[in-house]
């Protein structure tokens, strides 16, 4: 890969490490230590995510009017500015503001990193959005498994060691992406709202909103683990640096299972079986939390879902480029980025409510049953629009 490519690789581990220090903890911050609600806490945590929505539209749009260097460099100087306060601030208020500032200007820096990896090499096609995904695996991996032996000490040093990864991104690029902005290619990333152009194929249309209800759906029980379980976890009394280790499961897992799956899809190519498959997956992790009351039962239950996400995430990308009619690409994308950004914003409140109304099992069957809502929507998809099937020539699991 060329030098470019590498030093991206470098500055997105960084970036994510430090983000998976905070965000895990997010919640068990909120609620176990300032003592707040859960329904607060999903609230806050939407507000972040509703943000991060903002920040990448913005993001998009300023990678093709100012270029990839001046866009990261604008949206890591606000996260770091807010991340750098976070340190010394205890209460809600502020921790929730920040928070927001936080998630837009890591939005805005989110998409002009893959746009990019595009720019300075073309030629590499997925292979250089592979290289970025297994390098946020890295990040979560590692951030997570030290966030938790961290917090265990000091939820203070948790934002320090934040920040100061922030610090250290922000310097990264300060110094050696500018050369980067010399392959910069103006159409190279269109961001949603540049997108105006009339969206001629309805079914099409129609069937990349089914399938986006469906992907929203996988999210909303996906965060969970982020928040409503997070905190459950410590009512169990498992220990933080036990529940960061699930993540660091998760991390290692997506990266050292990708020659299995990379098995699977060359026997499997079809995206759609694929969400069949992921979703099947799902529906067994969440039914085993029923009777989840120690680390290695999450820990079993976070393995299985993991083995869901590897089949689901790329999958319904890959959908919606077929979908996706001559020059809509972008805007086909985009929907999809904001369906997932949206789940992980709504996610978090909707759980909280569940179980401050009722209980956490309440919540546990309750998403037993949304998941069965992907199956429908990944057949509806089929019945309403049979795309050409370009996963026989071109798809490839990431």
């Amino acid at each position: 890969m060329p030098k470019q490519i590498w030093l991206l690789i470098i500055a997105t581990a960084i970036n994510v490490t430090g983000a998976s220090f905070v965000w895990p903890l997010n919640t068990i911050y909120m609620h176990n230590h300032l003592g707040h609600s859960l329904a607060l806490a999903g609230l806050i945590l939407m507000l972040n995510q509703g943000m991060a929505i903002v920040g990448n539209l913005i993001g998009g749009t300023l990678f093709d009017k100012l270029g990839g260097y001046r866009t990261i460099m604008s949206g890591t100087g606000i996260a770091l500015l807010a991340a750098g306060f976070l340190t010394t601030f205890n209460s809600i208020v502020p921790y929730a503001i920040l928070l927001a500032i936080i998630g837009f200007g890591s939005g805005i820096t989110r998409p002009a990193m893959f746009a990019l990896a595009s720019t300075v090499w073309p030629e590499g096609g997925r292979r250089a959005f592979n290289a970025l995904y297994v390098a946020q695996n890295l990040g979560v991996a590692v951030g997570a498994s030290l966030g938790g032996m961290i917090a265990s000490y000091s939820f203070q040093y948790i934002f320090l060691a934040n920040a100061f990864l922030f610090l250290s991104f922000f310097l990264l690029v300060l110094f050696t992406f500018k050369p980067m902005d010399a392959k910069h290619d103006a159409h190279a990333y269109t961001d949603v709202l540049a997108q105006h152009k009339e969206v001629k194929d309805r079914k099409s249309l129609y069937a990349l909103i089914i399938l986006g209800i469906g992907f929203f759906i996988c999210w909303v029980g996906y965060v969970q683990w982020q928040s409503t379980i997070s905190s459950y976890t410590q009512e169990l009394g498992i220990p933080l640096n036990q529940y960061s280790l699930l993540w660091t499961i998760n991390g290692a897992l997506i990266i050292l299972g990708q020659p299995i799956v990379k098995m699977v899809a060359k026997r499997i190519p079809s995206p759609k079986t694929h969400i069949y498959i992921g979703n099947t997956i799902f529906l067994i992790s969440f039914s085993s939390l029923l009777f989840a009351d120690s680390f290695s039962a999450f820990a079993t239950a976070m393995v299985i879902l993991t083995l869901g996400e590897m089949f689901v995430w790329p999958a319904v990308p890959t959908l919606a480029d077929e979908l996706a009619p001559k020059g809509r690409k972008g805007f086909y994308q985009g929907v999809i980025n904001s369906v997932a950004t949206g789940g992980r914003m709504m996610g978090p409140f909707l759980g909280g409510v569940v179980v401050d109304l009722t209980s956490i099992h309440v919540l546990f069957y309750g998403l037993i049953l949304l998941i069965m809502v992907p199956f429908l929507t990944t057949f509806m998809y089929d019945r309403v629009y049979k795309p050409t099937p370009l996963w026989k020539h071109s798809y490839s699991h990431k």
